[in-house]
């Protein structure tokens, strides 16, 4: 199978190391890539915000199937086009990709469908989302509609935070992304992300992993797009694997068919394990980045005839089998990240690899034969252990063999479940 892979992050780069090693694959491309998916793939110069183009690329070398990696281009339509030309592609149509591309769009399908999450509200303008948070209080949640690469979220904990941050979408912030503004309530418990593959009419339960949003030590600071992960999330019981596929997962699929714009892809739900059990705090329709690393660390069978599954409705033909042992990402990022920060810093040193380490690259690029930062997010040191803690220690021992002065990573990644370990 010919297969090309859309992306340039450190999601894509898990995904091509593993689609590389599918005995059913001949050739890969990428793109645009980055020097870590170059050890994996053919790097390809396509203009992939041009869905014509990457179409005619297509066509041109015979590809039987495309992986679409970011969110932008499903939401900007690639996966139609790519499908009206007769392309088997892996990702939602533009229409189905709304889950992510619209915070709203999603809340409405939850509540037309009883699927458990937070109460809401949307606003077009700022002072009755203002009149609003003032009645609800604090803590509350204020979404950017559109996307906003992981940053339209503020999980305010005041009222200045929160109608603060109503204004900031509303001053052009997040461009247009902000021009709508979703209200929610504030829900307590513990995060989780769950992935499935859909195939228009069924679902395949993948895995849990636990993101870290905020760029500090003990969940402090700015969100991000996230500074590191580990799977499986402990807090992902079997029975709220269950639930979640019974309650939020399944659901959701039937509602989208039903709507008219069935589901096709991966479908990663961000989960908030309450006391009432799981609620969706939303939906995105591409692998997690950095949760896809440790996915693909953990996943034993081959990658490539379940993308297909999905993309060929044809899931129930086949099952996903995982390692038993823990993955665990570090996000090495710009010093200044999530806010300003200097570019083109050069990379000394990588360390060493082995079977049970990764650096899976994010953020970089070659530059006259130096390995340089381009990016927020950089490099994702990733490794396996027995245990969350063990996963946790052979990482940051790889990570401090990277030789970056322009680099920083939160050092406590994993420390719930280490929490939960110890206990």
């Amino acid at each position: 199978m010919r297969v090309l892979l859309i992306g340039s992050g450190g999601r894509e780069h898990a995904l091509a190391w593993k689609l590389a090693q599918s005995p059913r694959l001949t050739a890969l491309y990428a793109a645009p890539g980055n020097p870590g998916i170059a050890e994996e793939a053919t790097l390809v110069d396509l203009d992939t915000e041009n869905n014509d183009a990457v179409l005619a690329f297509c066509v041109r070398e015979s590809i039987d199937f495309v992986v679409v990696g970011p969110e932008a281009p499903l939401v900007a339509g690639l996966a139609d086009t790519l499908r009206d030309g007769g392309i088997v592609v892996f990702g939602p149509s533009a229409a189905a990709a709304q889950l992510e591309g619209s915070k709203g769009f999603t809340k409405d399908i939850c509540a037309k469908y009883d699927i458990p999450t937070g109460a809401y509200q949307r606003f077009t303008t700022a002072e009755p989302a203002k009149a609003y948070i003032r009645e609800q209080g604090a803590p509350i949640v204020i979404k950017a509609d559109g996307l906003a690469a992981g940053k339209g979220v503020t999980v305010a904990m005041t009222l200045d935070e929160a109608l603060e941050a109503v204004d900031s979408c509303f001053s052009g912030t997040f461009g247009a992304a902000g021009a709508e503004v979703v209200v929610e309530a504030y829900l307590d418990g513990e995060e989780a992300s769950f992935f499935c593959l859909c195939d228009g009419t069924s679902a395949l339960a993948l895995a849990s992993a636990q993101d870290h949003k905020r760029v500090g030590d003990g969940d402090t600071g700015p969100n991000t797009g996230g500074m590191g992960a580990y799977s499986p999330a402990p807090v992902m019981t079997a029975d709220m694997i269950d639930r979640t596929m019974r309650e939020i997962i399944e659901p959701t699929i039937a509602g989208m068919a039903d709507s008219g714009h069935p589901f096709t892809g991966v479908l990663f739900a961000g989960l908030m394990i309450t006391a009432k059990g799981p609620e969706l705090i939303e939906y995105n329709v591409r692998f997690g980045d950095p949760e896809c690393q440790v996915l693909m660390m953990r996943l034993k069978s081959d990658l490539l005839p379940l993308l297909y599954a999905a993309a060929t409705g044809t899931l129930a033909s086949v099952t996903a089998e995982w390692r038993n042992e823990v993955a665990l990402t570090v996000v090495m990022a710009s010093k200044g990240y999530p806010g300003a920060y200097e570019k083109n810093t050069p990379i000394a040193k990588l360390p060493h690899e082995d079977a049970a380490t990764k650096v899976f690259h994010a953020g970089t690029a070659l530059k006259d034969g130096q390995l340089v930062a381009t990016g927020g997010r950089v490099l994702n040191v990733t490794a396996m252990g027995k245990t969350v803690c063990a996963a946790k220690d052979t990482a940051y021992a790889a990570l401090d063999r990277v030789v970056w002065d322009n680099g920083f990573c939160r050092r406590d990644i994993g420390w719930q479940a280490i929490e939960r370990e110890k206990a």
